[in-house]
């Protein structure tokens, strides 16, 4: 069966805020010129929202540029941030630090992303973007000149085995003029434009941290409408980049959630079980005890800043958002970011399609965004982060020095490498001993996963897939002992005897979809890819 193809001016992959963002305002562009653009937005999770996960405390100075009215319209930006608090934690005591002034969140609100995320989608279908959830774009289509034709969904119906099922059917391809890639972190489709384009030759390799969150309904009497908590230490150890949030939202909920830096060296630990036994930590558990949980949930963060921005142009496309790595660390937030990349591609975009003989590449969009505040708050902060890797102390005394004294205009700029290759072997780390989780605060992984609603299709090539199936035992299990039994947070690889002898086995149903082992696997040897449309975890409320 051959595949059918759509024509379209714009086609968007990703329906986070970058995606929606820029199908907003192409479609107000439109208005305000008189003129009309077809736009289209391809969603692999089964609704707009169910993949998307964060803290969060957004500010909403981009959403007021996108949409000034936006509180009229009934945006769930309901919370304003209160109180900050930010703690140094060792094993029994909790010490107060000054705020960063980075991380002061007057102003700003406390939300579910993937609650503003829909209602985000419910404007753009009202201005006519089509919206198409459950598809997931498989694959980029090139003209024969090697620029970006557009995408093609997956297959539907392809069983384990690679063949056609009964309920086949062909994926779709869409054309576009241009095609915006709003993958979010560590995009599936990004990764092979890095390679075809040669994106990342002027920048160094982007970082990543795993954030691991659950959404909690917690006693009244304990609930702070807007109170914001961060902290860093314990159970880290101080050569470990990480730390902590607990946001309370409205509804009796609050949001806590744990961030490891992807760059650890210790092959035994788990971001899962820090997080677990964090929150038995003495100035935290009591904000849950009486509580319950109600969702759970993972994703990888953009973590290297401004030094890792890839080129962002090329032939039929562009690159924004997270999947181009504009979160701000020190502020905690991206999505602000986010939705200001959307806008300023769609700007460029429009302006050149507006012209029949508009360029292929449309360059003005970095352009235009190293004008804009997006530019210049990464450039101010782009030695913070990079700057832990020397370790917790180095990274506070230094975050300090960079930030009063030299107002993050320093004369030079940290260096970055790659996470995957900064694990030592095993003989060289000392096991982990982590704590039995109770049941009633902190939870194993797989009753926790039951949390985040995932699901797919059983009957369906594995999107976890091993570019060499000798390397898991021959190098990962012999050299560092399988740390992606670890690293992994919904227990998806695990290492079983098949014949007397160890084997891999990936659970793959169970892949919340954030993207650590394609990060962080020692050999790169795993390499993730969208699923059938749909499948994956089924957010509500993070």
């Amino acid at each position: 069966m051959e595949r059918e193809s759509m024509e379209f001016d714009v086609v968007i992959v990703g329906a986070g805020p970058s995606g929606l963002a820029a199908a907003i305002r192409l479609k107000q562009l439109c208005a305000e010129k008189g003129q009309d653009l077809s736009v289209c937005v391809l969603e692999k999770g089964a609704e707009v929202g169910a993949h998307i996960l964060s803290g969060a405390v957004m500010d909403p100075g981009a959403l007021t540029e996108l949409i000034p009215d936006w509180k009229e319209k009934g945006a769930p930006l309901n919370v304003p941030a209160g109180e900050d608090r930010f703690l140094y934690l060792t094993a029994s005591k909790a010490f107060r630090l000054p705020t960063p002034p980075q991380m002061h969140n007057h102003g700003n609100y406390i939300v579910s992303l993937g609650n503003v995320v829909r209602w985000l989608g419910e404007q753009a279908e009202a201005m006519e973007v089509e919206v198409y959830p459950g598809f997931a774009a498989a694959e980029v289509l090139y003209h024969e000149d090697g620029s970006v034709k557009g995408v093609a969904t997956g297959d539907m119906g392809i069983t384990k085995t690679g063949e056609q099922g009964p309920n086949y059917q062909p994926g779709m391809e869409l054309h576009a003029r241009q095609t915006i890639f709003a993958e979010g972190c560590r995009g599936s489709l990004t990764k092979t434009l890095f390679e075809k384009f040669d994106l990342r030759r002027d920048c160094d390799p982007q970082t990543y941290g795993i954030g691991i969150k659950e959404l909690w309904e917690v006693d009244p009497a304990k609930h702070k409408p807007g109170a914001i908590m961060h902290s860093i230490g314990w159970p880290l150890d101080s050569s470990t980049y990480g730390g902590s949030f607990l946001y309370h939202l409205d509804n009796n909920q609050v949001a806590v959630g744990f961030v490891v830096g992807l760059d650890y060296d210790n092959p035994y630990l788990s971001p899962y079980h820090e997080f677990q036994r964090f929150k038995h930590h003495p100035a935290i558990q009591p904000t849950f005890e009486g509580g319950r949980r109600i969702e759970y949930g993972a994703r990888a963060l953009s973590e290297g800043g401004f030094q890792s921005i890839p080129k962002l142009t090329f032939p039929g496309g562009l690159l924004v958002g997270d999947t181009a790595g504009f979160m701000d660390v020190p502020k905690i937030k991206g999505s602000h970011a986010a939705i200001k990349s959307g806008m300023t591609a769609a700007e460029a975009i429009f302006e050149a399609l507006a012209a029949s003989d508009g360029p292929r590449e449309i360059t003005a969009y970095a352009d235009n965004l190293k004008q804009t505040w997006v530019w210049s708050d990464l450039y101010k902060s782009r030695n913070i982060r990079p700057s832990f890797t020397r370790g917790r102390w180095v990274g506070l005394v230094w975050s300090a020095l960079d930030t009063y004294l030299f107002r993050g205009k320093a004369p030079w700029t940290f260096r970055q490498h790659s996470d995957h290759d900064k694990l030592l072997p095993k003989s060289a780390c000392r096991p982990i001993d982590y704590p039995k989780p109770d049941g009633i605060i902190s939870f194993d992984r797989l009753t926790n996963v039951a949390f985040s609603n995932t699901s797919h299709e059983e009957d369906q090539p594995a999107h976890l897939t091993l570019k060499d199936t000798s390397v898991p035992i021959a190098v990962n299990l012999e050299r560092y002992d399988a740390p992606e039994q670890r690293y992994c947070p919904a227990g998806v690889y695990e290492i079983v005897e098949e014949g007397g002898e160890p084997k891999l086995q990936i659970n793959a149903q169970n892949c919340v979809h954030c993207k650590t082992c394609d990060i962080k696997d020692p050999t790169q040897n795993i390499n993730w890819v969208v699923p059938e449309g749909g499948g994956g975890p089924a957010y509500s409320g993070m």
